[in-house]
């Protein structure tokens, strides 16, 4: 092997200035002199060929132009962990260590107390005192000495070695069996070789409760094949990595209480099955995977799947979901109280924003949040009476009734609106008076007969006003102003249903609607101050 050319250098990942590559092929190339470095670069757009030169295949690539030959001197191939930890905090006395004047020395830009000790002593101390460490793009690339890690930073608990020279997932063991209570762990954008087969468990991950492997090009097989030594995690971030496939965890990952899957593009939404045993899941991440359908088929519509028992938040956002039935399905979910589905094409079906959101509000009864933003009791209430009487014409035409004895809406119906009953038990069947088909949401506002009362002071007599029903409850407030001469600030409004009798409802956001609260005409609004 040439001076400078590690000996296993074939499958080492290297940097060459700000692009990263993995060695493929080290050795002479004809009508040259010397050794050189065949490399495969993580850019393809920095290669030149596919690993061939006039003829000659010396190595090969994934992409037609994702090699070139480049000299070892122009090669690096990376530091240990500790040197680039000392790099990294100005702690490397060949460098970083300068002597101030009086009792301190400056370690990189920190001056600390000198108190009769050598520089190297209090190196030591610096580096004990360390426990969360970053030496991302710092070109690490092995563990170094034996045991070194562990005498030196013997209180590290959270590192990120994210974007460095790490080839293999025996470094990473390498250095993290020398942590003793090692909790985070973030080795992101490392290309490395994961094992294939069962092989030694190590216990260098008996602690951590947190671990990133994104953009690392590991499979879901391998991922199964090294959580045998993760007994106790409970964060999984594994976004970019081309998983395509899941298996099921048979004894591992029963710890896990977050996975993120984003950016893979998984086969179909049925891969979801095969994880959704895991009892202590919470939170799953599925952004931008491909998934164009959801669906739970061990629950019947109305009832709640055994599947993903524990799950509190789902991120479906950026994926191919185009019918409403795959919302549908989500209201089997026992747990569910976040949502995150932007950018799915379901959500082109209906032009009005806030007509879509309640929609999804309506047909998710659990649901606390919705892409970030929180579903206030007023707002749900307001979701459930609109659909209830959005869709009480097409209830009708399909079989329902009034009379509990003659209600039997078809399966069709109840396919398309799962949680109708329920609403209909809730806030009783639509009358005829009420229903209305979905044009008035997109018509201009129109007008309420509401009587407004002042039930704390009896000596103002009610009064009967016709109000617009996008009129805000700030201009409301407005209104109330000239009429009772009491300023807005001091007002607190409510209102009571016609048909829903001893039942109050606060109006508790200036900026909203009359409509947004689902008030009608012959309701009374009450006024206090």
């Amino acid at each position: 092997m040439a001076a400078g050319v590690p000996a296993d250098a074939v499958g080492r990942r290297v940097s060459c200035g700000a692009d990263y590559g993995t060695v493929r092929y080290v050795g002479s190339v004809s009508r040259t002199v010397g050794t050189w470095l065949g490399v495969e670069w993580d850019d393809p757009e920095r290669g030149k060929h596919d690993g061939s030169y006039e003829g000659t295949q010396y190595f090969k690539c994934r992409h037609p132009k994702g090699g070139s030959f480049i000299r070892p001197n122009k090669a690096n191939f990376g530091v240990d962990f500790l040197t680039a930890v000392k790099d990294r905090y100005g702690l490397n006395d060949k460098q970083d260590v300068e002597y101030g004047t009086g009792n301190t020395v400056v370690f990189g830009t920190k001056a600390v107390e000198f108190v009769g000790m050598d520089s190297v002593a209090e190196q030591q101390r610096q580096l004990n005192k360390l426990v969360d460490i970053s030496v991302r793009e710092c070109a690490v690339s092995h563990a170094g000495q034996e045991e070194e890690i562990g005498r030196t930073c013997a209180n590290m608990r959270h590192i990120n070695i994210s974007k460095n020279l790490i080839s293999s997932w025996e470094t990473v063991i390498a250095i993290a069996s020398q942590i003793q209570n090692l909790e985070t762990l973030n080795v992101s954008e490392n290309k490395m070789r994961f094992p294939s087969t069962s092989t030694f468990i190590s216990s260098a991950f008996s602690n951590l409760k947190i671990l990133a492997l994104n953009q690392t090009q590991i499979t879901w097989t391998e991922v199964l094949l090294c959580a045998q030594g993760w007994p106790a995690l409970e964060e999984l971030y594994l976004s970019s990595n081309n998983i395509t496939v899941l298996e099921r965890p048979d004894k591992i990952l029963q710890t896990l209480k977050l996975l993120d899957l984003s950016d893979n593009q998984l086969l179909d939404g049925n891969q979801l099955h095969l994880i959704a045993q895991l009892p202590r899941l919470e939170q799953l991440i599925l952004r931008n995977t491909g998934i164009s359908s959801i669906h739970f088929p061990d629950a019947e519509f109305g009832c709640k799947t055994k599947m993903f028992p524990s799950l509190k938040r789902l991120a479906i956002n950026g994926n191919k979901i185009s019918q409403w039935s795959s919302i549908n399905e989500l209201d089997k979910l026992p747990s569910l109280r976040a949502l995150q589905c932007n950018n799915n094409p379901f959500m082109d079906t209906e032009k009005n924003p806030e007509t879509l959101i309640q929609l999804i509000i309506a047909k998710i009864s659990q649901l606390e949040v919705l892409n970030n933003c929180e579903i206030l009791p007023a707002e749900r209430r307001g979701a459930e009476l609109d659909y209830r009487k959005i869709f009480g014409k097409d209830w009708l035409e399909a079989g329902g009734h009034w009379n509990p004895e003659k209600n039997k809406p078809s399966e069709e119906f109840l396919a398309a609106h799962p949680r109708y009953p329920a609403l209909c038990l809730k806030y009783g069947a639509p009358e005829e008076g009420e229903l209305k088909g979905r044009q008035p949401l997109t018509l201009k506002s129109q007008l309420l007969t509401l009587t407004i009362k002042c039930p704390e002071q009896p000596e103002q007599k009610p009064v009967e006003k016709k109000l617009p029903e996008s009129m805000t409850i700030q201009k409301v407030k407005g209104l109330l102003y000239r009429l009772f001469k009491v300023p807005g600030s001091e007002l607190k409004l409510s209102y009571e249903s016609s048909k829903l009798e001893g039942k109050e409802v606060e109006l508790d956001n200036d900026l909203k609607p009359l409509q947004f609260y689902s008030i009608e005409s012959g309701d009374c609004v009450l006024v206090r101050w």
